[in-house]
């Protein structure tokens, strides 16, 4: 069997990854499928920093804003999904180009792993639920870092919803995440892949540009968003950075200024998580801009010796 050439373009958040693979998929005749957990909905697409109508004007995006926020949606559900899309791609004769920051989306789809159904127990999610809410956020993600760090790492805090199915499993099968992704069955996979990876070898430049970014967001409707999202309820939602962070203003607790620094620093400890998850990979090409004076020009050479 022929494996589809693609070309994955990773690393943290705020790090250029949209405009390197919209560079890469106008070079290369390239289409492109979101690899994020969080832009599949709709109505966070400030939160989530979502491909902007200038970049989707300028090449096809995929798996972005297409789920309503009530909805859940698996890594087994994305790697289904996005396994169809590249493949039409490709029958197309497009580059299929994977952008994202969410790893373990990356690692599954390209390492073609197969999930089978978890055990369930709504009496126990409902009651790690609960946990959650009393104890909050920060302690429970710190409880799944003791059992499997692995997975941990690709959560934000926020997350209740991966953050309490992942305790669930443990509880009910003594398996983690990880674990049970390690022991599915992994059949050869269908890609050749290259993985480009862009992070900033000087951390506190990345952090610097979380900071402008976050600065931008509240300028293009932040507050809005998030006021909307508080006020329906919208669960998934309030997992994406940039909402839950700005509840705490909205209910009187905060002040303006002291809920944008909160997150700031949350969106500054998730995408260190990111680059932990992603340095354990060795296939990754990195790419630093404070290193490099043409990012794009790299990501070049970088795909012509890969397409030799």
């Amino acid at each position: 069997m022929q494996k589809i050439p693609v070309i994955a373009v990773v690393g943290p958040t705020a790090s250029g990854k949209s405009d390197l693979a919209v560079q890469i998929a106008l070079e290369y005749s390239g289409e492109i499928v979101s690899c994020d957990s969080m832009q599949i909905y709709k109505g966070i697409s400030v939160a989530t920093a979502a491909p902007t109508k200038e970049q989707t004007d300028a090449v096809k995006h995929h798996l972005v804003e297409f789920l309503d926020c009530s909805k859940g949606y698996s890594v087994a559900d994305y790697v289904s999904d996005a396994k169809e899309v590249i493949a039409d791609i490709h029958a197309r004769g497009k580059l299929p180009i994977i952008a994202g920051g969410t790893g373990l989306y990356v690692n599954s789809l390209l390492n073609n792993i197969h999930f089978t159904e978890q055990q369930t127990d709504l009496a126990l999610r409902q009651k790690l639920s609960d946990e959650y809410d009393l104890l909050g956020p920060t302690a429970m993600l710190n409880r799944l870092k003791e059992l499997d760090a692995d997975y941990a790492a690709t959560l934000h805090e926020n997350d209740k919803k991966r953050v309490v199915r992942a305790l669930e499993i443990i509880t009910l099968t003594g398996q983690s995440v990880t674990q049970a992704i390690e022991n599915s069955k992994i059949e050869p996979s269908l890609y050749n892949p290259l993985l480009i990876g862009i992070t900033y070898s000087d951390r506190e430049l990345l952090y610097e540009r979380i900071n402008k970014r976050v600065d931008i967001m509240l300028q293009n409707g932040l507050l809005q968003e998030a006021r909307q999202a508080f006020e329906a309820s919208m669960n998934t939602a309030a997992q994406a950075i940039g909402h839950k962070e700005l509840f705490g203003f909205f209910k009187g607790e905060q002040t303006l200024n002291e809920a944008l620094e909160n997150l700031k620093m949350q969106t500054r400890r998730y995408a260190k998580r990111q680059l932990t998850w992603f340095n354990k990979n060795k296939d990754i090409n990195w790419i630093y801009p404070d290193l490099t004076p043409d990012v794009f020009n790299e990501a070049k050479q970088i795909i012509n010796e890969w397409s030799r």
